[in-house]
């Protein structure tokens, strides 16, 4: 079983390398609860299913990556953070840098809870 430090690394290595698909399916729990900031179009999604569909609404909203950054992870006990910046252009939208902080919760080997830190983009 992973640690959380292990955790930590692959989540880390597979996002700067823009696999967000295949970090979730390796390294989030079946009952994941993921947490946006009050005023994102979702506040919480629960569930591996769930998270993996709204992964895809973004990647939907999205009509160019020109790249990302993410920092190293900071970890202690079993949860971890990270920075994570990305540079895009949604879909009838000028391009843009969304940045976040990223917290997350690792409980036998898998992510069981994340929750992003940032200013939601105001629509309209």
């Amino acid at each position: 079983m992973m640690t959380t430090k292990q955790v930590a690394e692959k989540l880390v290595n597979y996002c700067r390398q823009g696999q967000f698909a295949e970090a979730i399916q390796e390294l989030y729990g079946q009952n994941i609860v993921s947490i946006e900031p009050d005023g994102a179009p979702v506040k919480e999604t629960v569930g591996l299913e769930a998270v993996i569909a709204k992964g895809q609404q973004f990647n939907e909203m999205v009509e160019e990556y020109h790249g990302n950054e993410i920092s190293d992870p900071i970890v202690a006990d079993k949860f971890f953070s990270c920075t994570m910046k990305i540079d895009v252009t949604f879909k009838g939208a000028p391009r843009t840098s969304m940045e976040e902080v990223c917290i997350y919760k690792v409980e036998d080997g898998k992510i069981v809870k994340e929750e992003f830190f940032f200013t939601p983009m105001q629509h309209g």
